[in-house]
């Protein structure tokens, strides 16, 4: 631990903030999540033209658009210019953090037109889209082929283009990896202006290793063609309730999706289609695995049909956690309402900015405005808050192998004691070059659970 010792506000300005906190709740209901409706229909009307659109139309307009950028980047004056980047506002991108390295000497390109779906290709199993089409807008026009992509992050404003350049995880990610691992091909404008497609085995294999984690530092991306899967139109979720320590929720955790006996890992018959795990105390879990399920199947009398994407419905989260009184059970989700399942809440987050947003009353009466747009719950915060939010307040992933879940949860318990804990497991594969997260070396010596002589087991452990 550092010694250092935060700067001491005055008592004041301390009461003042913790009074702001505690009644922001006015600022939201009032404010905040009138003008996220109105944001969100004005996007999902954006997201209609664009789907009326040709492919063919919505190419024309791409390489329009990137020459555009191409032009503008030739215009730059390296001397007097500064250090590229996107014009994008830094309030605007996902996450609490509002960052301010836009504000210093830059020259900013402007790519807000790159928001559209440019092809399906169901043959190739691939989906070229630009850098701005989030999460919602693909699952809307893929799930209804009984397509998706293999790594569907849950928040519905999460993009394509920062799930690449940073960091993309979801339930599937124990079998396909991370949102990055997805890649099959990327088409980045470099600083000179050229326009280039980096795939995994070209001359730009380099540029396609590196872009992934690199914030938008190597290249302005213009469009990715990502992989796609099969689905079908349920998931069949079952919730099993754990008790006992933190190791052995941990062990419950592994075993719910990697089978014990090492080169089982990549078998269908052990290994589910998603996983999750939520940890609620030092001593309950919830562990929930889903293998997609057909209509006919999901119908069949005695199953149960949860649409959790209805705005009156409990949050996942918190319904999740019923197992524990109720014991183990199945039902069946439309496979979009369970691949946005955390939208609504925004996982836990909802909770701490809106106290009574989860109370029936309010999911019946106004449940249909949630969730608020985080880029403005960070537009309306003053200096002084956004700074009370970063001494008291934790959002952060930790990644860490499979075998080390159990010590990293008893370090979150001891330094922070925040739960719930979300635990979703990914694959780190071995790659020809190092990457900013890899393989423990020589990993394959051990034959781990969930290991295989490819790819170690990680979790991400998100506090």
């Amino acid at each position: 631990m550092s010694d250092a010792k935060a700067p001491v506000r005055p008592k004041k300005q301390t009461q003042l903030v913790d009074f702001l906190v505690q009644f922001r709740w006015i600022l939201v209901v009032f404010f905040v999540l009138p003008f996220s409706c109105l944001f969100y229909f004005l996007i999902y009307l954006g997201d209609v033209r664009s789907a009326r659109k040709s492919y063919k139309q919505r190419r024309k307009e791409h390489e329009e658009n990137v020459k555009e950028v191409v032009k503008r980047l030739k215009e730059r004056d390296a001397k007097k210019g500064g250090l590229v980047c996107t014009a994008r506002p830094p309030w605007v991108v996902i996450g609490m953090r509002n960052c301010d390295y836009k504000r210093a000497r830059s020259y900013k390109v402007d790519l807000s037109k790159f928001r559209n779906i440019l092809e399906i290709d169901k043959e190739r199993m691939v989906a070229r889209v630009e850098p701005l089409v989030n999460m919602a807008q693909i699952t809307r026009a893929t799930i209804p082929m009984n397509l998706s992509p293999a790594v569907v992050g849950e928040l519905d404003d999460l993009t394509v283009g920062g799930l690449i350049n940073g960091f993309g995880i979801e339930g599937s990610s124990h079998l396909y990896g991370l949102f990055s691992d997805t890649i099959v091909a990327l088409e980045v404008v470099l600083a000179d202006g050229r326009v280039v497609r980096a795939t995994k085995d070209n001359e730009y294999s380099d540029l396609f290793y590196a872009i992934p984690w690199s914030q938008g530092t190597l290249g302005l991306l213009v469009s990715a063609e990502i992989k796609l899967i099969k689905v079908k139109e349920y998931m069949r979720l079952t919730y099993k309730p754990v008790t006992g320590n933190l190791k052995e929720l941990a062990q419950a955790y592994a075993d719910s999706f990697a089978p014990r006996e090492y080169g089982e890992q990549d078998n269908p018959a052990k290994v589910p289609d998603f996983v999750e795990g939520m940890i609620y105390s030092p001593t309950e879990g919830v562990m929930m695995t889903g293998r997609y399920a057909s209509k006919e199947e999901a119908k069949q009398k005695g199953n149960v049909i949860n649409s959790i994407g209805w705005w009156f419905k409990p949050w996942f989260y918190q319904h999740a956690e019923t197992a524990l009184k109720r014991g183990e059970f199945v039902e069946y989700i439309p496979t979009r309402d369970y691949c946005h399942r955390h939208t609504r809440s925004i996982y836990w987050e909802g909770k701490l900015i809106l106290p009574f947003g989860d109370q029936f009353w309010f999911r019946y009466l106004f449940g249909w405005l949630m969730p608020p747009k985080v880029a403005l719950l960070k537009a309306t915060q003053s200096e002084a808050i956004r700074n009370y939010y970063h001494d008291h307040h934790v959002i952060q992933d930790l990644l860490v192998p499979l075998h080390k879940v159990a010590d990293c949860l008893e370090w979150v318990h001891r330094e922070m004691e925040v739960y719930p804990i979300w635990l979703c497991p990914h694959r780190i594969y071995k790659l020809p070059v190092k990457p900013m997260i890899h393989p423990e070396p020589g990993f394959e010596a051990h034959r781990r659970q969930g290991d295989t002589p490819y790819a170690q087991m990680y979790t991400d452990v998100g506090v």
